[in-house]
């Protein structure tokens, strides 16, 4: 079975709306440790989704890629720590 990855949108800039190219997400707030839970959203037929924690606006623009966003850089990607160094 395929796994596939949600993306995950966080709102650190503090716009009201931001523009996706999925339709399909997570909301998680702001990035980690300043967070809300993260929240699952599905816009379905919808073009328009808020988000029940923040309040954030997310609009579907089908000119994004999966993994943009208007403004840019509200996209959310971990990063790993970094290695622990040998013993």
């Amino acid at each position: 079975m395929a796994q596939t990855l949600v993306p995950h949108f966080v709102n650190d800039v503090g716009v009201d709306r931001i523009k996706t190219g999925v339709k399909e997400f997570q909301c998680m707030g702001a990035t980690p440790p300043e967070d809300h839970p993260h929240v699952y959203l599905d816009m379905g037929h919808e073009t328009e989704i808020i988000c029940p924690y923040c309040s954030t606006l997310y609009e579907y623009d089908d000119a994004l890629e999966a993994a943009g966003s208007k403004p840019e850089g509200c996209v959310y990607v971990a990063t790993s720590p970094p290695d622990a160094p040998a013993a």
